[in-house]
């Protein structure tokens, strides 16, 4: 019976491992958009449905509308907005006590991954001490500018966090990884355990 019952619990943990990063997926799917559509309200706009005297439901309705007005607004930015007027926009939000540190950061790390000009693209191993060493990304190699030549700065994400660390350290200690910068996000932010 012991052999029967570790069987079973393997075949359980399995099953686990299989079940449950789908299910998580498909409820965090389902939450966003019945959680975008319930700030939205846009289904009474629909009318009620004469049958049965309910408001018309269309799930996922205000999370395309959501889609649509971001790109929306992308293509009049890109088509219609001059980049005086752009410059304009930063200039009077960089003025205005308190938003400006929130909107520039926010700006930043938003142009750090998705910009022109991505920040996080170029995956790197430091050693740090002795045989330790942590996965990070190259964002400026040359800190000439303010005095500290042969050094770079790396910024390493923390796992299973958004947030990170920014640290000055030796070029020569700096390694090139050879794998894609979201390989390298995906394997620092899981703790490791993303397959690479």
């Amino acid at each position: 019976m012991n052999r029967i019952g570790r069987a079973l619990l393997n075949y359980l943990i399995k099953g686990l491992l299989i079940v449950l990063p789908i299910a998580l997926s498909i409820y965090i799917v389902i939450w966003a958009v019945t959680t975008v559509d319930s700030w939205l309200n846009v289904n009474n706009i629909l009318g009620v449905d004469p049958r049965t005297g309910a408001s018309r439901n269309i799930p996922g309705l205000g999370l395309a509308l959501v889609v649509t007005l971001i790109l929306l607004a992308g293509i009049v930015v890109t088509n219609f907005v001059t980049e005086p007027m752009y410059n304009w926009f930063n200039r009077w939000m960089n003025r205005l006590p308190g938003l400006n540190f929130l909107y520039s950061s926010i700006k930043d790390l938003a142009e750090a991954f998705v910009g022109d000009e991505k920040k996080f693209n170029h995956p790197v191993l430091v050693e740090v001490e002795g045989d330790l060493k942590k996965i990070g990304f190259l964002t400026k190699d040359d800190l000439n500018a303010i005095g500290l030549p042969g050094e770079a700065i790396v910024y390493f994400p923390f796992s299973y966090s958004f947030a990170g660390q920014v640290c000055v350290v030796k070029k020569e200690k700096i390694q090139t990884l050879h794998m894609s910068a979201a390989e390298a996000m995906k394997l620092v932010v899981s703790g490791g355990v993303s397959h690479i």
